[in-house]
């Protein structure tokens, strides 16, 4: 199953955040298909950025979202 999830990078304490579009089978920080936002908890006001006809696409294609993805993706939805 592809899924839209998130792959962390950055420093230890200091967490910078891929959203990608994977294997439900790779690792988290492994392999990936696309990338196609990104995401910084440490930032004020937080990044949150997507690119938006990727996310479409994939979406239309059968991708699932993983539960943080889908409330970030919401939540980016809901200040626009």
């Amino acid at each position: 199953m592809v899924k839209i999830r998130l792959a962390r990078h950055g420093a230890k304490k200091r967490p910078y955040y891929r959203v990608v579009v994977s294997d439900s089978r790779c690792p988290r920080d492994g392999k990936f298909i696309d990338e196609v936002g990104r995401y910084n908890p440490l930032s004020n006001p937080k990044l949150i950025q997507f690119d938006e006809e990727k996310m479409q696409k994939w979406i239309g294609d059968g991708a699932q979202m993983s539960d943080t993805v889908a409330r970030l993706y919401n939540q980016t939805k809901a200040e626009a």
